[in-house]
């Protein structure tokens, strides 16, 4: 093997070892949070929705100035910064009394908006040969942290209460800290000045934003993260009403996302073969509409049924876990190569930005309508998405360079 090759390896997995150390951080709290109004005072529903979300909000106001001033200072110390931040938060939210504290406490984590720039870096780090499959690679690892996020979030709130996981998230962030400043390659100085030259004016933004098929990405990644936060203002408080008690929530989450990958794997490998990735990504979008809207006919039945809830649950995972795994490889091979700082940026901001819109309107929609509500406007918000990407080019996967150009319709 090349040294350049042994390189991008070392490089591509440590970036995936920090994505999912930092995203277990983010997404251990949604199947708790809900459940954690007798630890704050001043809580309902609402409220936690707010706290649920907000810190999307405040990571997409930041990704794009984190993602230019990492393009002028370097990856590495704003992503250190962004750490830094993301540690000062999760102390507040640990230490908070009051639900408005806990929600500064997570605006906090998420002012340290540094997804956009560990993207940016993989694609500074990694040859065009090799740089789909980074962004593959960095997806799965996104993956690979929502599933176990799911059910340590659950385990660690049932041995000490929610407050234990933000004291987790706290410890990670510093391991995230040392993995970047000891085993994350560092970019050098020829390919950040070449970087900052391109990207450091706001021209990167508007040619981005005037690229359809980059927009269709960021109106999926959008919707995708609004549904899943506002899914998780009510899933926990579902599984309840079927009678399964929070402390065995992590391992209903456990079968579902194992049978989930299991199921999703084989779908990714053929889709990148057979050249099919659209039709199966239209496919179990469509599946996890579905699902949505069977479990939102759940609460009308007397004693509602937990075999459809578990069912709905997995169909909905199934096609979540595999646009959450594609995404980023997809938004990777679309965004022109000359400004990829700008479009990661943006591609984490409308991820981010749907987070904050799911968690505060879903926690809105299940305090005045209730879960069947909730349920149907999650399906209608992959409906729009469907539609438009059935208009959208997806590129196909081809190791030689000009080919890389060609799109399916």
């Amino acid at each position: 093997m090349s040294l350049v090759k042994i390189s991008e390896s070392r490089a591509v997995s440590s970036l995936a070892t920090l994505y999912i150390v930092r995203m277990l951080g983010l997404f251990m709290v949604l199947p708790v949070l809900v459940l954690a109004g007798d630890e704050y005072t001043q809580s309902n529903i609402f409220l936690l929705g707010v706290a649920l979300g907000i810190y999307g909000l405040t990571q997409a106001c930041l990704q794009i100035p984190f993602g230019i001033l990492s393009d002028r200072f370097g990856r590495k110390p704003l992503i250190i910064i962004g750490l830094v931040i993301f540690a000062f938060g999760s102390l507040i939210a640990a230490t908070a009394e009051s639900v408005h504290g806990l929600i500064i406490g997570r605006a906090l984590q998420g002012a340290g908006a540094i997804a956009g720039v560990i993207m940016a870096m993989v694609g500074d780090l990694t040859s065009d040969k090799t740089r789909t499959k980074a962004m593959a690679t960095i997806g799965a690892s996104i993956g690979v942290a929502f599933a176990l996020s799911l059910v340590i979030g659950p385990l660690i709130t049932a041995a000490g209460g929610v407050r234990w996981v933000f004291w987790l998230t706290l410890v990670l962030s510093l391991v995230g800290i040392i993995i970047v400043i000891w085993f994350v390659p560092s970019v050098s100085s020829n390919a950040k000045d070449d970087t900052s030259s391109r990207l450091l004016s706001f021209d990167g933004l508007r040619v981005v934003a005037s690229n359809g098929d980059l927009l269709g990405l960021n109106l999926g990644i959008f919707m995708l993260h609004a549904v899943l936060m506002a899914l998780f203002v009510a899933l926990p408080i579902f599984l309840q009403t079927i009678n399964i008690p929070p402390a065995q929530h992590a391992w209903v989450y456990l079968g579902v996302m194992l049978i989930s990958f299991i199921l999703m794997v084989p779908l990714i490998i053929v889709g990148e073969r057979k050249g099919i990735v659209k039709k199966i990504f239209l496919a179990l979008l469509m599946i996890a509409i579905l699902a949505l809207m069977g479990l939102a006919i759940v609460p009308s039945y007397a004693e509602p049924s937990s075999l459809m809830v578990l069912v709905g649950m997995l169909f909905f995972f199934i096609g979540f876990n595999y646009l959450e795994a594609t995404l980023p490889s997809l938004m990777s091979k679309t965004v022109p190569e000359t400004h990829r700082g700008a479009g990661s940026s943006m591609f984490a901001t409308c991820q981010f930005l749907g987070a904050a819109v799911g968690g505060i309107l879903g926690g809105w929609l299940f305090t005045q309508f209730g879960i069947s509500v909730l349920m149907l406007s999650c399906a209608g918000a992959l409906l729009i998405w469907w539609l438009c990407a059935c208009q959208m080019s997806i590129p196909k996967t081809d190791n030689k360079e000009n080919d890389a150009k060609n799109v399916l319709a």
